[in-house]
């Protein structure tokens, strides 16, 4: 036995490398519960929210989807696509590929100044990439062929996410230095999966005439779990865009949740007004757009505004969906089995257009952390004191940010289709459209009696028990 006496430091000469002076731990606990808030609304949130409001023999196949996604996005994301995204410039678009696995690299400070390690960055933005391909499958329940997701996923996440990220969001990106503005991921995640979802579906093909004739949800009460779960998410989503647990994070989320209600509101009048029916679905789709349009725009904007964006969300995407969607032959063509065009891609342009006119100087400087009152002016803000000019430009940066996330998504998606093709068919076989997830998976959701199941007649190894 070593009876060496150990005579302790002291406690200011002791190095505290769990805790270096750069980080702060309220800051870095609170970026790891917002990144897990967000995790949610995938696992368990979207999974639940895809097996449940689609047909009963789609429920296994969709809600797996979504649950691949997530996991396959992760190794993809640390072994490369991370550092394509934030990662040294390699090009305009693009960002050096590299791995993210090294631990003196995980445990440095994040880029940005932000007070916390890249490993709480790295599982930060893991968590946007992934939701953003669990929100692509949307657009394609009920007919794509599970190989040629299981191969579409790493290949968008590494060709089309990375460009989009590393230009908007990477302090390198040119979008960025041009000072456009997106607050937690309008581009990056909202118009980019609505147009890729839309541009995906439209390669894949429509479902059977039968599940587009009638495609009832399998469970109303658990889809809207799964809806309560996005909904809630939504504050880890924008509440952790700042970087910072401040002022500009509590903003974030108290205008996500006023914007969310008032568009879900504002749907379900306009449902009442025209059906004379109020719809839960309905809800569901105008708490969708009120959460996608106020992204861009949280922390940014003031309250007021946050109830105009609420307003415009919950009646702009219902018009397209239930008037434009009927009269505008392309979208007539494609089958988006989620509607994630109108609840994403026009929910999500909205936004970014928004907030280019209501963005307030004093948040965006708060959030952006630069002097003076350019380049982030709201034209709102710009008209009265004089500077329409730069308000305009604003204007201008936010539509080109949302052409060049159009543009990107269409070709990349297209593409990246193309080459799967070549290897397995994007479309499941018409047997396997025609049964479901027991021809597909070999499991089902529901095991009822009327679907020719029979009443068990052994209980506890007795057989024949009555």
């Amino acid at each position: 036995m070593n009876n060496t006496t150990v005579v302790p430091l002291p406690a200011n000469l002791v190095p505290d490398y769990a805790s270096p002076y750069w980080m702060n731990k309220g800051d870095n606990a609170w970026q790891l519960t917002a990144a897990t808030l967000v995790g949610i609304q995938s696992v368990p949130g979207q999974v639940i929210f895809y097996g449940s409001i689609v047909k009963k023999k789609w429920a296994v196949n969709s809600a797996l989807m979504a649950l691949y996604a997530f996991a396959a996005v992760l190794p993809c994301w640390v072994g490369w696509g991370y550092r394509m995204s934030f990662g040294d410039g390699f090009v305009p678009f693009l960002g050096m590929p590299n791995v993210a696995l090294d631990e003196k690299y995980l445990l440095k400070q994040s880029f940005n100044g932000a007070k916390f390690p890249n490993a709480t960055m790295i599982y930060f933005q893991f968590v946007f990439a992934a939701i953003t391909l669990v929100l692509i499958a949307g657009a394609l329940l009920g007919r794509m062929n599970f190989y040629a997701w299981m191969l579409f996923v790493p290949l968008w996440l590494t060709f089309s996410y990375t460009l989009v990220c590393y230009s908007i969001w990477s302090p390198n990106g040119w979008l960025s230095q041009m000072g456009i503005v997106d607050f937690a991921g309008g581009f990056v995640v909202h118009i980019a999966s609505g147009v890729a979802g839309f541009t995906a579906a439209f390669w894949v093909g429509p479902r059977i005439m039968k599940d587009r004739e009638r495609f009832p949800p399998n469970n109303i009460l658990l889809m809207l779990t799964g809806a309560g779960l996005q909904w809630m998410g939504w504050s880890g989503f924008n509440g952790g865009a700042p970087y910072v647990a401040g002022t500009d994070a509590s903003l974030a989320i108290l205008n996500t949740h006023v914007c969310t209600a008032t568009s879900l509101l504002t749907w379900l009048l306009i449902d009442i007004l025209f059906f004379r029916k109020p719809s839960v679905i309905g809800a569901t789709q105008g708490m969708t757009t009120g959460l996608i349009c106020i992204t861009p725009a949280a922390g940014l904007v003031q309250n007021w505004a946050a109830i105009i964006m609420g307003i415009l969300s919950g009646s702009i995407p219902w018009y397209t969906m239930m008037v434009l969607h009927k009269k505008i032959r392309l979208l007539k063509q494609v089958d988006d089995t989620m509607a994630v065009f109108h609840t994403h891609a026009v929910a999500g342009c909205l936004g970014a257009i928004l907030v280019g006119f209501f963005a307030d100087p004093k948040l965006c400087r708060l959030f952006f952390q630069v002097p003076g009152w350019e380049p982030y002016v709201g034209l709102a803000y710009a008209i009265p004191i004089g500077k329409y000019r730069v308000g305009m430009k604003q204007i201008g940066v936010q539509l080109l940010g949302v052409v060049f996330v159009i543009l990107v998504n269409i070709t990349m998606t297209s593409i990246i289709c193309l080459l799967v093709r070549f290897v397995v068919p994007l479309r499941l076989t018409e047997d396997e459209l025609q049964v479901g997830d027991n021809a597909i998976h070999g499991e089902e959701a529901y095991a009822l009696w009327g679907d020719g199941e029979r009443l068990e007649t052994s209980i506890h190894g007795v057989d024949n028990f009555p």
